[in-house]
């Protein structure tokens, strides 16, 4: 499926109160819950039906699946019970510990909690079985909307649950997740940071533990304050350890979250713990401070109920901070605002969102190792006007996401690997060539080019202009993206390749020439030929003429010229609208044509006989055309071939379509202009 760029123009964040609902009835939750009461029936989600496609889309189930509602599970079944917490998220048979961590996460914040998981619902006289969730995806929050119909074998879920049996929102809000992404399978392997996003619409930043900053103890413990989201993990070094555990508990490539950060009295000393929890629900740390440790023997009853420190297989446990650096790898924060936590003081950012899209053989140009089309990704202007307050450099976080490649999976798509180049922009507007690439070296760039669904990085630079580029690592892979960029103070931001214009020199009109070229007498003689006696050629002759010079045309691959094409070529060329050319007229066509294969050969930089379609932009420029990037995918997409590459004709096919448009384009413009002037006289 094509991706087009349809409208990339900044936008501001969005809030999650104006949530947007996604069903395909049209209808939000109160409407369709409603209509279930007056009908006596409970709701049957017709998007996300009780059957196999909803929950592998590689494979049969292993066993047999029944689909239950709660109350067939139980008796007496609770939406939350005692409070939404970490306790109530166990993994099932499902490998999205990575979501599941994000869950426990969630837990820790009562309002984002709300957010996510509307609390007005229950099992109560209203119970209609439909339940609803709300997530952000790519700068727009969306409700999501579910029956409660859950996947059991013999009587138990078989997916995320909680620990107290009659409770159901953590697996009712995993199904609408596997909605929100095509299918159950659809959640195997992923990011904590992704789910945490989605979740809040947050800014995520990674950590590496073993290069964390000295101050790395306080950043955890502001990230908490904050209510931002922690999880960290352990690195593999080869498939065959995915979640292998070590001697000392841990499981290797597991998504693990943090939930508390605190310093206790020890035998004199303060010791800095930090709190873990596997989404498991089970197998802990068995090291120092793990729940039967003898160092809790020395901590007193009180402070032990001060940091919740109870004996129990749950999953969670405390261990040593400096324990908690030799052990893992990875740490990732979802920040609710993109206030850093090295600062102590909170900041009021300014957000700006764009919306693009890599499209093969015209925007999906690939990373500065590949600089013949590196020039033709996305382009967006950054103008850092005001340096932070007391500094001389202005600071912004950009974070670009690829979208949707979750849900592609049962397509076979999988994540791109992605990052972006920051360049100092020239005094010059429009998209950037190559030749400027080629001399320029980049002023900033994303640390590292990697296969996650977004990377970001904080950014110090001088207040000035420049050009961020988005790309894939790749030329030739096609996604869909969303750019964010974060300031601490207003900067602007402005998509180079929005504007569309038209430079055209105007229309020659047919005249007699005093003398005829030897060019133009062969043309003549042609046309007579052809013409017969009223010396005027139908688009059926001038089908016939124009195949026949071009295929004698050297250096250019030309395969034949339609019918439809030359009635295109008469309506542009013909001044007396008889529908047929007369040879002055076709003269004048002539020399555009001319005109066209010369740019045709000067941007066929191989001299293939064919043009790159990533040079398509740029030859369109030399005839006069500046094209957005949708219009620019929308052609690539009718004329290129699977190579990329364009011949001659659909060049000129091209070319005909345009001048015919910008034509129409510019009269119906003049009659406006005329009827504004007629009113302005009134």
């Amino acid at each position: 499926m094509p991706y087009l760029y349809q409208d990339s123009k900044p936008r501001p964040p969005a809030h999650p109160r104006g949530a947007r609902g996604t069903h395909s009835s049209g209808k939000g939750y109160q409407e369709l819950k409603q209509e279930c009461l007056r009908r006596g029936v409970l709701f049957e989600d017709s998007d996300f039906p009780a059957c196999n496609s909803s929950l592998f889309f590689s494979e049969k189930p292993p066993i047999p699946f029944v689909w239950k509602r709660p109350g067939d599970i139980v008796k007496d079944p609770k939406f939350i019970l005692g409070g939404a917490t970490r306790t109530d998220i166990c993994q099932g048979d499902l490998g999205d510990c990575w979501l599941l961590a994000a869950i426990a996460s969630l837990t820790l914040n009562e309002k984002t909690l709300a957010r996510v998981v509307p609390l007005d619902q229950n099992f109560g006289p209203d119970y209609a079985g439909i339940f609803h969730f709300q997530f952000w995806q790519h700068n727009e929050w969306l409700d999501v909307v579910i029956d409660d119909r859950l996947p059991t074998f013999k009587g138990r879920l078989v997916f995320l649950h909680s620990a107290e049996l009659n409770e159901f929102w953590s697996a009712l809000l995993e199904k609408a997740y596997a909605k929100l992404n095509g299918s159950y399978e659809s959640l195997k392997g992923g990011s904590t940071i992704e789910a945490m996003e989605d979740f809040t619409g947050g800014i995520g930043e990674m950590y590496d533990v073993k290069a964390a900053p000295d101050n790395f103890y306080e950043i955890l413990e502001k990230a908490l304050k904050r209510c931002s989201m922690v999880g960290c993990s352990i690195d593999t070094s080869s498939a065959a350890e995915l979640e292998a555990r070590t001697p000392f508990g841990l499981v290797k490539g597991h998504a693990y979250s943090v939930t508390g950060i605190e310093e206790v009295s020890y035998r004199g000393q303060q010791v800095q713990l930090i709190r873990i929890r596997n989404p498991w629900g089970q197998v802990e740390w068995n090291g120092p401070w793990s729940d039967n440790s003898p160092e809790w023997r020395s901590v007193s009853p009180s402070e032990q109920r001060r940091l919740s420190q109870a004996a129990q297989n749950d999953g969670e446990f405390w261990m040593k901070f400096e324990d908690f650096k030799v052990h893992f790898d990875k740490v990732e924060i979802c920040n609710l605002t993109p206030d850093a936590l090295e600062d102590s003081t909170a900041h009021k950012w300014e957000v700006t969102v764009h919306q693009g899209s890599w499209v093969r053989g015209a925007t999906a140009g690939g990373c500065r190792n590949f600089l013949e089309t590196f020039w033709t990704n996305p382009q967006i202007k950054l103008h850092l006007t005001e340096k932070d307050d007391g500094q001389d450099d202005c600071t912004f976080i950009a974070a670009l996401m690829q979208k949707g490649r979750r849900k592609l999976k049962k397509l076979g798509a999988e994540m791109l690997t992605i990052g972006y180049s920051i360049y100092e922009s020239p005094s010059r507007d429009g998209h950037l060539g190559k030749d400027f690439f080629r001399y320029h070296p980049s002023k900033a760039r994303s640390k590292t080019y990697i296969n996650l669904r977004e990377v970001s990085h904080r950014f110090k630079l001088p207040p000035g202009d420049y050009i961020l580029i988005p790309t894939t690592f790749e030329p030739h892979q096609e996604a869909d993206f969303c750019l964010r960029i974060f300031s601490e103070k207003k900067a602007i931001t402005e998509d180079l390749d929005e504007n569309v214009a038209i430079d055209l020199p105007e229309p020659l009109h047919p005249t007699p020439s005093p003398q005829e070229t030897e060019e133009e007498k062969q043309f003549r003689a042609l046309f007579e030929q052809i013409s017969g006696k009223d010396m005027e050629i139908s688009a059926e002759e001038l089908e016939y003429v124009l195949n026949a010079v071009l295929k004698k045309t050297k250096n250019i691959k030309f395969k034949n010229l339609s019918l439809i094409s030359c009635r295109n070529i008469i309506s542009l060329m013909d001044t007396s609208g008889n529908g047929k050319l007369e040879f002055s007229e076709f003269r004048v066509f002539w020399e555009k044509m001319k005109k066209w294969i010369s740019i045709f050969l000067q941007f066929d930089f191989d001299k293939s006989g064919s043009m790159s379609s990533y040079e398509l932009r740029g030859a369109l420029k030399a005839a006069g055309y500046q094209l957005n990037n949708y219009l620019l995918q929308l052609i690539v997409l009718r004329y290129s071939d699977e190579q990329f590459q364009i011949e001659f004709d659909d060049f000129l096919n091209c070319l005909i379509r345009l001048e015919n448009a910008s034509r129409v384009f510019q009269a119906l413009s003049a009659k406006n202009k005329e009827f504004i002037n007629l009113n302005i006289g009134e």
